[in-house]
């Protein structure tokens, strides 16, 4: 079942590379200017940090949960790094950053707490910590609106500088999913988050720390958030307490739309890596021809639909794939 679920994973990793092709042959032949170096980097930058939280949310996912909290989290996040950077510019911006990190690990936490300890559904408890982190969020701001000016341009750098051509947030973004990716393949630790998620309760049987597992996943889930948080502000510049409002919906869609079925067990980061790219590209392409900015809506709501109904699909092929070696083996 691992190596048949792999190759199908493998495959619907390919589908998308295939319709970032098209998408980009097709919008670059109308509009060259599509697949200039400028319009390249701006695709690069806008994918970043949502391919960050999508990494970072498929964690959970594949433990057959999901975190709806990620947009507070980053709004939070990045107005506490950029008010400290405003009103204290003697700290060190790599403190700031850890300080980020260690905030979104903390809300991870009060996720994985709720999710995995006190067996809240976590559909129930992320919609409810997205409104408190945000209504935190508010009153720490108080109205309040930190402006590029007020933060030093070292930080400011981060977001837009470039290294070989290529921006930095982009670079970031592709470390933390080469390194989730490796942990997830090769520690035991990453594996046993697909056992959770492929079946709750025979992994409890098999003596995997289930309660453990799942906070985890949430605290990664929440850090990752947090660093996007960094990214956020030092790529923006203009922070307030309405930050990423609504880019969970993103999140998720790059997630689903990459291969990570939303019912756990199965995908890669890879996968929603590749998601997040795709529909980057397909926001930036509808600007360039032109489309009405509502279409975007429209088609991430339908590529939710088709990639949940793909995922049920393979899900019942799998189901009789599986019927069948047992029927065989008899």
């Amino acid at each position: 079942m691992t190596v048949f679920a792999g190759r199908i994973a493998r495959v619907r990793e390919l589908g998308i590379v295939v319709a970032l092709v098209v998408l980009f042959g097709v919008t670059g032949a109308v509009n060259p200017a599509f697949l200039s170096p400028a319009g390249l980097r701006d695709i690069l930058l806008n994918s970043a940090i949502i391919a960050t939280l999508a990494v970072g949310q498929t964690l959970v996912v594949v433990t057959r949960n999901v975190d709806l909290s990620v947009s507070s989290v980053v709004g939070i996040s990045a107005f506490g790094g950029a008010l400290i950077l405003a009103d204290h510019p003697q700290v060190p911006i790599p403190v700031v950053i850890a300080g980020c990190v260690l905030l979104g690990a903390a809300c991870g936490a009060v996720n994985g707490l709720l999710v995995g300890v006190a067996k809240v559904p976590a559909l129930v408890a992320t919609l409810g910590t997205l409104y408190a982190f945000r209504g935190v969020d508010h009153a720490w701001a108080g109205g309040r609106q930190v402006n590029a000016a007020d933060m030093p341009p070292g930080f400011l750098r981060l977001g837009s500088a470039d290294v070989l051509g290529v921006p930095l947030p982009a670079l970031v973004a592709l470390t933390v999913l080469l390194a989730v990716g490796w942990v997830l393949r090769n520690l035991p630790q990453g594996r046993e988050l697909y056992a959770i998620g492929s079946s709750p309760e025979a992994a409890v049987l098999a003596g995997i720390p289930v309660k453990r597992r799942v906070v985890s996943a949430f605290v990664a889930g929440g850090a990752l958030a947090g660093l996007a948080g960094v990214m956020w502000a030092a790529r923006f510049g203009t922070v307030d307490a309405t930050v990423a409002t609504g880019k969970e919906l993103d999140v998720i869609a790059a997630v689903v739309v990459g291969g990570v079925a939303i019912f756990g067990g199965s995908g890669t980061v890879y996968g929603a890596a590749l998601g997040a790219l795709l529909l980057s590209g397909i926001t930036s392409a509808l600007a360039v021809l032109r489309v009405d900015a509502l279409a975007q809506t429209a088609v991430n709501g339908a590529l939710i639909l088709a990639a949940i109904m793909l995922d049920r699909l393979l899900a019942l092929r799998v189901a009789r794939s599986l019927r069948k070696r047992r029927r065989d083996a008899r």
